[in-house]
Parts: C-alpha cells; structure tokens; sequence
C-alpha cells in the first residue's frame, strides 16, 4: 500500500482535528444552551409564583370566594404552558383552584411542599418535559395554602432537538469543506517542495548547476534551500575537483610510462650489448621509482582525508621535531651550500610522523630553491590561537597569481624545473592536508626575487586524544 501524499495526510489531520473541535464546540453548546434555557424556566417561574404568592397574601375574607379564583387566573391567562394549582393541605385535601392544562397531573406528580420554593422536573402523559415550582405560604389568618406553578418545556425540548438535528446535518458538510480547504491550502503551501523535487531530478554527476530559487520562500524552506545550494556547490566543487585530478594524475602518470615504453621500444628495436641493456634497465628504474613516488604520495593523501581515519595526537616538542629534520637535509644543504637556522620552542599536539613529513616538504622546496650561500630560517613563535612554524628562504619567490593555488594537487609555478628536480607537484598538497588533520592550517607568502615564506598554523588548545580527520581536504 503506497503511502499518502503529504498534502492529503495535512487535510486528513486537520479534518479529523476539527471533527473533534466541532462535535467538542457542539456538545458545549448544547449544554450551555440547556443550562441556559433551565435557569430562564426556573427564573420565570419563581417570579409568576413570586406574583401568585403576592395576590393570594392579599387575600383575607374566608370561605374562598369565585371572584378571587379568577383574580388569580388572570395571572397566567395568555401562557398556555402555565398550569396553576392551589390548593389547601389536610385530610382529606381542599383544592381552592385548578387552572390551565396541566393542573389535574401536578397534583398528582408533586413532592412534599415547604416553606421555601421548590422546583421538580417530570414528564407529563404525553412524555413532554416539565417543570413545576411549588411553595407552602400561610395567609394572614395563619391559614396554609399550598401553591404548584408548572411551566411546560416543549418549547425548549424541541429546540434543543432542533440545534442537534441542524448540527447533525450540517456538521458533515462543514467538515467536508474544512478538509478541502486544508487539502488545497496544504497543497498550495507544499509547492515549493514540488519545485525542489524537479531541481533534484535534474541534478546528476555530469551537471551539477542546477540551484533551487529562494525568492517568496517561507523561511523554514528558504534556509533548506540554502543549505541545498550551499550542498550542491561542495559537490559541484568537489567533482570539479575530482575531475581535474584525474586529469592532473593521468597526464602525470602518462608521462613516465610513455618514456618507459619509448626506451623498451627502442631498445628491442635491435640487438644491443649488455652495458646498453643495463644503462636502459637503470634509467627504467629511476622512472619508476619517480612513478611510484607519486603513488606512494597519493595513497598518503587519501588516508590522511579519509572519514573514518583516527589519528592518535600526542604531545609534541616543536623545536625538537624540527631539529631531526634538519639533521635529515643537513647534508643536501651542504651541498647547496645553504644554512639552515631554527628559533623558538613550543609544543603541540599531534602525530610525529605527519609532522616530521610536512615540514620535510617545506624544509626540501626552500632549499631546493635558494640560491648557494643563502640562509633558510625556521621560526617557531606562539600567539593566543596559533603556535606557528614558519620556513622562509631567499630566492625567485612565486608570483601574486600563483599563491592561491600552490597547495593545489600537482600544480607546479615552473613545470620545466619542477619535472628537473624529480617533484611530483603533491608536496604542498600534502603539507595542506597534514595541516587540516591537525585542525590547523598552512600560509603562504612571497615576495618575487626577494623572500618565500610558508608557515605552519597549529591551534594552541587541543585535549590529546584521537582526532578525527574526515573534515581533511588535499
């Protein structure tokens, strides 16, 4: 069984809420309208026996004469739902006047009277509701006379009946028009969804252009529209990226495996004597080794951003890290007839491993490219958020347009030189990605011809413990 349309669920609970709220609204009102109607009878009653009560304590000739029999029926001449009784207590008991339709059943049906008013609801003979209000009363010659004063209901009965029976009948189509108008009014309101559905069928890996439209949305959906757009642009830069690494890697890798092919081709193009073979052979293996440098840098960034890696931080001496890379190019520096400096201390925390490699990439471009008696400085210095290693050199420098994308995977400022040197345009990418794994960042800056500085941002407040590093980006 499919399952029903958001819109219709929304018409179907607020239908179902106002069926309860209407039949609720309903029953109030019937016993609000019947509380009223029963103090209305009760009120006139007690002031029409409030009448009677008056006339008869007017009266003080005895034997009981005609003409105050009908002084009395005047009072509720014109009210053909009052009925009269009053009658004189004793054995056996003197009725004094019976006037209206239901006098002879009042007699009957009446409770034990009292000095106060008292009201009984009954049904006559004919089942229709009734109300009798009666009082005991002595007259001025301390004789008792017994007063009922009934009020017959069918009035009100049948209204009553009639607000039930109008709202029966109307109920339905009241709540069929409120479930329609839900239904539309949900319908309507959900439309911006119905356009989010459109946009995501068009979105795929081959066009990620597409952005959901955030005019006259309300603002629940504007922010999911955002948060949308703001996702479909990481995956659109993401596959961008993507794309362009795997053009970057396979125009890499093409290039020492074409150089690979083009020596065997050339060398079994004829016979040729055991030094050529080994010359080629050697020259095959620093291809390789060049080819398998970039693997093995591959392989590190894709462990370094993976979501699930746990890299387990400890507490590291900056300085002393720093000084067993120096050690490691101590003797290329000789060689390039550069010297290497470091100054300040500080600690962090983090993976020695990782550390030791990002500042080896940085240490090996600033002396690669400082000209021969020139001086590489490394700096440690803290401030309130960052403790910071910075690796400056002497040398061309980059220009302005390039500093923004040296950490990018394989870009090289000199390609020619770059492949001279053996780079595999992956070291600055890897000093980012460490960086970011250590919640950190890295920075770059130049001055052309004059000075080349990278630094390495750490956070100064980390607790030592595993650090998720899914948020890495290379």
């Amino acid at each position: 069984m499919s399952a029903l349309r958001l819109s219709t669920r929304i018409g179907l609970s607020v239908a179902l809420l106002s069926t309860g709220l209407l039949l609720l609204l309903s029953l109030l009102a019937y016993a609000v309208l019947h509380q009223e109607l029963d103090a209305a009878a009760r009120k006139s009653l007690g002031e029409k026996l409030g009448q009677v009560r008056h006339s008869l304590l007017e009266q003080q000739v005895k034997p009981w004469r005609p003409r105050q029999g009908h002084q009395l029926q005047d009072l509720i001449r014109g009210h053909d739902s009052l009925s009269l009784n009053i009658t004189l207590p004793g054995t056996p008991q003197q009725t004094l006047l019976r006037a209206g339709p239901l006098a002879g059943e009042v007699a009957a049906a009446s409770a034990a009277l009292g000095a106060s008013v008292t009201y009984q609801a009954w049904q006559n003979a004919a089942q229709q509701p009734v109300l009798t209000a009666s009082q005991r009363i002595l007259s001025k010659d301390g004789h008792a006379i017994d007063i009922q004063l009934t009020l017959n209901r069918s009035s009100d009965h049948h209204l009553l009946n009639g607000l039930f029976k109008s709202t029966l009948l109307i109920l339905p189509l009241v709540l069929l028009v409120i479930a329609a108008g839900s239904w539309w009014v949900a319908h309507r309101g959900l439309a911006p969804l119905r356009r989010f559905r459109r946009v995501a069928a068009q979105v795929s890996t081959d066009n990620l252009s597409h952005r959901l439209e955030q005019d006259n949305l309300p603002q629940e959906l504007a922010e999911l529209a955002s948060s949308i757009n703001f996702m479909l642009q990481r995956l659109d830069d993401g596959v961008q990226q993507l794309s362009q690494f795997s053009d970057d890697l396979a125009h890499e890798l093409r290039s020492p495996i074409s150089n690979l092919i083009g020596k065997a081709q050339v060398t079994l193009a004829r016979p040729r004597s055991s030094e050529e073979y080994k010359n080629v052979l050697e020259s095959c293996t620093e291809e390789l080794s060049r080819t398998m440098g970039i693997v093995a840098d591959m392989l590190f960034l894709a462990n370094v951003s993976h979501p699930a890696a746990l890299i387990p931080f400890r507490p590291l001496d900056l300085a002393r890290e720093t000084e067993r890379v120096l050690e490691l190019f101590s003797l290329s520096a000789e060689d390039q007839q550069v010297q290497l400096k470091l100054s300040g201390q500080g600690q962090i925390l983090g993976d020695r491993l990782m550390l030791q490699r990002a500042i080896s990439n940085l240490l090996s471009n600033a002396i690669r490219h400082s000209p021969a008696g020139s001086l590489v400085q490394l700096q440690i210095s803290q401030s309130a958020a960052h403790l910071s290693l910075s690796v400056s050199n002497p040398g061309p420098g980059i220009a302005g347009e390039h500093l923004p994308k040296v950490f990018e995977r394989f870009y090289r400022v000199d390609r020619a030189r770059a492949r001279a040197d053996g780079g595999t345009g992956l070291g600055l990418a890897i000093v980012r990605s460490i960086m970011t794994a250590h919640g950190g960042q890295v920075s770059v800056s130049s001055e052309p011809g004059l000075n080349t500085c990278f630094t390495l941002h750490f956070p100064v407040a980390q607790s030592p413990e595993a650090v998720p590093v899914g948020s890495a980006k290379a």
